[in-house]
């Protein structure tokens, strides 16, 4: 079965594109028609980038959980709608009907309710990848509730900001988790975090690795003891909260150019449909396949393409808790083997990684039941496209390699598997109802084919966020303020003779490390926390495996015996106060930085030095001390 929105040919992808420029409410009124919604919309699409201000199908009242599990329950209820494999591979999977899904998802809203949430409220997520942590997902939609999931690698401080920011009344977390052959203390990670969170009453927590944990009396209880309570009440069933399409979904934090993490916020309808007709049209699901996206819940790729684009769909998602090189190289091979997956959705970090590794991981793994390939989070080279290519899609599936970000809320920019054509290292084409526009640094639009410029877009899509939570105007400034009437991506952009699109990087202070962006000065402020710090600045480098790797130039103070055992230090402190995410790949010791007068760090110059470019920096006379300079090439690593 396929959907009757699915583009089949380069011929309805034009037609639906021009449709959805020339009457973009009538074309999303279509598609929309296709969900199970309490009460239509009174208008399809109110918008002002200025202000900014973005509404899309504002009236109508639905709940997405009823559209990801319940219409399907009607419809298909045994068939498999997660399928997930655990970190160790001799631990039994699980998979999980939507019949079954939809009664856990029913379950643990109950037990929300039971732990005081209620609509409006916002609860934080902090678990590993087990299946539990989608059921947590959808039981807050369920009930109206607005989650944050915080990837499970970053620290307790990172945490306790977002909790705060977002004034999260409930966290939901497990004992520990298995990573790889590392087990994660999750809930004392937690109760550090706490100790700054007095919003907090009531932590749930998993049992998952069996390590003792501290439990707080009255604040926090156990997952399974909460849920053998709903069952003693014998309320399984819990009725869907009706909420309206602009009322909000969830919030997540994503860096930017400033310190502070930003929350962006996505609510209910907009990004429902969007998140639904992306994954069917880029893709191109069939029903039955099975879809294996391998981000992780705590990023936008697996709200998106593991949750909720795949489950509204009726599809069925695998969601994996390990690493792609435990026990070895070949796991994703494995797991492709054994569950027959169609749609292999990665990033380009783990297929560079893989590539390291050599081809004896593949040798003897049937990867025949694969259609379409797929890459996310960060530009795909060509060497790594072609391996990918050749090796794991045998030049039989088509890899759409997606262009979008956190505040889009699913794909922008893609081929369409197997329907337009693939190019290597190019994004290619914008999906239906995305109108980008190449601009100059004074925002004049720069037409015709081979250019290059800064990327926005100059019209709203359903899935982009509304706002920054409890910070709108911060929500202004970063997206909306840089050119008049257009939302800036903070993506430079190259367009080719064929009208293609190729992402080349960020052009803010902002990098792109295995996928996920990290903001320089929070970085910096991190670094600069440490006692023996007086200054630092960081740049981004061309890394092998991770497209980016954090080049960080640090003033000490006084004089330090042990360089490596100070380096060690510096990335101690930074995987503390904001995870081992963060941590700089090259550390180089200066006994200054390239300034203005006034004062300002010229990242531009040690930007080329970081990239090996030496001889080509400019003028560098008007700096308050050209000499460090000098000095910095020197010594460069």
């Amino acid at each position: 079965m396929s959907y009757p929105y699915q583009i089949k040919s380069l011929e309805e992808y034009q037609n639906a594109h021009q449709k959805s420029v020339d009457h973009p409410e009538e074309f999303w009124a279509g598609i929309a028609d296709n969900f199970k919604w309490h009460k239509k919309w009174d208008s399809v699409l109110d918008w002002n980038f200025n202000e900014p201000k973005v509404e899309w199908f504002k009236g109508g009242k639905l709940n997405i959980t009823e559209n990801c599990l319940d219409r399907w329950v009607e419809t298909q209820p045994d068939t498999p709608a997660i399928i997930w494999e655990a970190n160790d591979p001799t631990e039994k999977d699980k998979t999980l009907t939507y019949k079954e899904l939809h009664f856990k998802v029913c379950q643990f809203a109950n037990v929300l309710k039971n732990n005081g949430a209620k609509k409006g409220d916002r609860i934080c997520i902090y678990m590993s990848m087990v299946p539990e942590l989608a059921i947590a997902v959808l039981a807050c939609a369920r009930i109206g509730a607005i989650h944050s999931v915080v990837f499970g690698g970053f620290s307790a401080q990172s945490i306790s900001d977002r909790i705060q920011d977002a004034q999260c009344n409930i966290v939901i977390t497990a004992d520990g988790a298995y990573r790889g052959n590392k087990d994660i203390p999750l809930k004392s990670i937690i109760d550090e975090a706490l100790v700054t969170c007095p919003s907090i009453q009531k932590v749930i927590v998993l049992t998952r690795t069996g390590i003792p944990v501290s439990m707080i009396e009255g604040r926090d209880c156990w997952w399974e003891e909460e849920i053998k309570k709903v069952e003693e009440q014998g309320n399984a069933f819990c009725a869907a909260e009706i909420m309206d399409a602009e009322d909000m979904l969830f919030i997540l934090y994503t860096s930017g150019s400033t310190g502070k993490p930003k929350g962006v916020v996505h609510t209910c309808g907009g990004y429902m449909v969007w998140t639904n007709y992306t994954f069917i049209n880029v893709f191109q699901y069939q029903k039955g396949q099975v879809h294996f996206c391998t981000a992780d819940i705590g990023w936008i790729t697996g709200h998106s393409y593991i949750i909720y684009g795949p489950l509204s769909a009726g599809a069925t998602t695998l969601m994996f808790e390990g690493i792609p090189t435990w026990p070895d190289a070949g796991r994703f091979w494995d797991i492709v083997n054994k569950y027959k997956v169609d749609i292999l959705y990665t990033a380009p970090t783990a297929i560079r990684s893989l590539m390291a590794f050599g081809n004896d991981h593949i040798e003897g793994k049937n990867l025949s039941s694969l259609k379409v390939l797929g890459t996310v989070g960060e530009p795909i080279n060509e060497e790594a496209w072609h391996w990918y290519d050749e090796h794991i899609g045998k030049k039989n599936s088509p890899i759409v390699d997606t262009w979008w970000q956190t505040e889009t809320g699913g794909v922008l920019i893609s081929n369409l598997a197997g329907v337009t054509k693939a190019k290597p290292s190019f994004a290619t084409l914008p999906m239906p109802g995305v109108q980008p526009l190449l601009v100059d640094e004074n925002g004049k639009e720069i037409v015709g084919n081979n250019v290059s410029g800064n990327l926005c877009i100059k019209f709203p899509w359903p899935g982009m966020l509304r706002t920054t939570y409890g910070d709108h105007e911060r929500c202004r400034a970063t997206y909306f303020s840089t050119y008049n009437n257009l939302y800036f991506t903070g993506d430079g952009c190259l367009r080719d003779g064929d009208g293609d699109y190729r992402i080349t990087g960020r052009v803010d202070d902002v990098l792109n490390v295995s996928g996920h962006r990290i903001g320089t000065a929070e970085v910096e402020n991190a670094i600069n926390m440490h006692t023996g710090v007086v200054e630092s600045a960081i740049v981004g480098y061309p890394h092998d495996i991770k497209g980016q790797g954090i080049y960080a130039f640090v003033i000490l103070n006084g004089i330090h015996t042990d360089e490596n055992h100070t380096k060690k230090d510096i990335c101690q402190t930074v995987a503390k106060i904001i995870g081992a995410i963060a941590k700089p790949d090259k550390i180089q010791f200066v006994s200054g930085l390239p300034k203005t007068r006034s004062g300002k760090i010229m990242r531009r110059i040690l930007r080329k030095i970081a990239e090996g470019e030496i001889h080509n920096l400019g003028d560098t006379s008007t700096l308050l001390d050209p000499s460090v300079v000098d000095e910095i090439k020197m010594n460069r690593l």
